[in-house]
């Protein structure tokens, strides 16, 4: 299953390669913000199929309001 939420983080690494000649040591930062991006949507993901929720991602309306419950974004 392919996760679509990560468009943000996943559009600023291929940016950031564009812009930088594809030098990835560049882009080290983007890349690492993309990986905990995918890795936190993962675990609630995880959770909440642990928890019988379903659908287990998150609705675009519950991910807006999982990230306002934190005091900044989480990855």
């Amino acid at each position: 299953m392919k996760i679509l939420f990560v468009f943000k983080e996943s559009d600023a690494s291929r940016n950031c390669l564009n812009v930088n000649n594809y030098q990835k040591e560049m882009c080290s930062r983007y890349f690492a913000k993309y990986k905990e991006c995918r890795k936190f949507w993962h675990n609630i993901m995880l959770s909440r199929r642990r928890d019988g929720v379903s659908p287990a991602m998150p609705t675009a309306e519950e991910r807006k309001q999982i990230l306002a419950s934190f005091r900044s974004m989480p990855y």
